[in-house]
């Protein structure tokens, strides 16, 4: 393990129309909030952030010229209940099944709501993040977050365990890198990580077949994982 899973971070226009959209569709709460900066606590230890992003270019899914690089995965026990609920808040519905909906919220980004009775109230089940190789991806995520692969198979993979923030990864063939921060090829999303000493967490990091982008601030330093999606060692 380099870091730990800090948070996962949306880019938007406006960040407190997608903040409240997610506060209101998943019962998130506000951590901390800037004219930038908005984190929310999601439950089960996951802190989901909006950042400014006023040149923000939204995917529009399924369009490969304008692909997702991720989406976020809720659960709720009403698949048809849950989606009018999300388009009441702002959401546009892209797909349904007996099983799943796809949706777009405010931002544009994509998320699925996925049936599951159990648990009266939402809750945010996994990040998705696309990429062309979901063994390679999910290998270099579980070494950087320290959390085991606990799934592979037919272009899909999984790291960590159910309730402790698990990232999944599913293969696309027709996939397109973000060229952050280029805003023809925007990340859209990407996550943060937390750690102890970033020169030696950098040097890991690099080991592992990420690479170092110019961008840094007063503790937070930017890559790009294997994929060409960005990501961002913090330290504090």
């Amino acid at each position: 393990m380099i870091g730990t899973l800090r948070g996962v971070v949306l880019d938007a226009p406006d960040i407190r129309l997608l903040a409240a959209f997610y506060s209101a569709l998943g019962g998130w709460t506000e951590r901390y909030a800037d004219d930038e900066w908005i984190s929310m606590d999601a439950g089960d230890g996951w802190r989901i952030a909006v950042q400014s992003s006023p040149d923000h270019v939204p995917p529009r899914w399924p369009d490969p010229e304008r692909p997702q690089q991720a989406h976020l995965d809720l659960r709720v026990p009403d698949l048809a209940a849950g989606a009018a609920r999300a388009v009441e808040l702002g959401a546009t519905p892209l797909r349904e099944n007996e099983n799943w909906h796809t949706l777009a919220d405010p931002a544009g980004h994509t998320f699925d709501l996925c049936l599951f009775p159990a648990n009266p109230e939402p809750t945010l089940m996994g990040v998705m993040l696309d990429c062309p190789d979901a063994k390679q991806l999910s290998t270099f995520y579980a070494e950087l977050l320290g959390k085991p692969v606990t799934y592979e198979g037919d272009g899909m993979a999984m790291i960590g365990e159910e309730g402790g923030q698990p990232i999944m990864f599913q293969q696309v063939a027709d996939y397109r890198a973000p060229r952050w921060p280029d805003p023809a090829y925007p990340q859209q999303f990407h996550i943060d990580v937390t750690v102890d000493d970033i020169e030696a967490a950098e040097r890991a990091t690099l080991e592992l077949g990420a690479t170092r982008l110019p961008e840094q601030g007063d503790n937070w330093r930017v890559y790009t994982d294997p994929a060409g999606k960005p990501f961002c060692l913090c330290w504090d």
